[in-house]
């Protein structure tokens, strides 16, 4: 029998940034779940458009970018 996963609430769209000084990015979409329990997370860099992966957890940490 498979599991079900239900993914986690995600501040999708929000602006945040690295820190409180990095580079900003845009949270995007959950994409799957670690064996720890975290997920990882799309974000996308706004001055280069590179798309990353990134811990939901650090997500949560992160402070709005300014």
């Amino acid at each position: 029998m498979q599991a079900v996963m239900i993914a986690p609430s995600v501040p999708t769209g929000k602006i945040k940034s690295f820190g409180a000084f990095g580079p900003k990015y845009e949270v995007g979409k959950p994409l799957r779940q670690m064996d720890d329990g975290d997920w990882m997370v799309e974000v996308k860099m706004v001055e280069t458009g590179e798309s990353v992966e990134y811990r939901l957890t650090h997500v949560c940490d992160d402070p709005e970018a300014r």
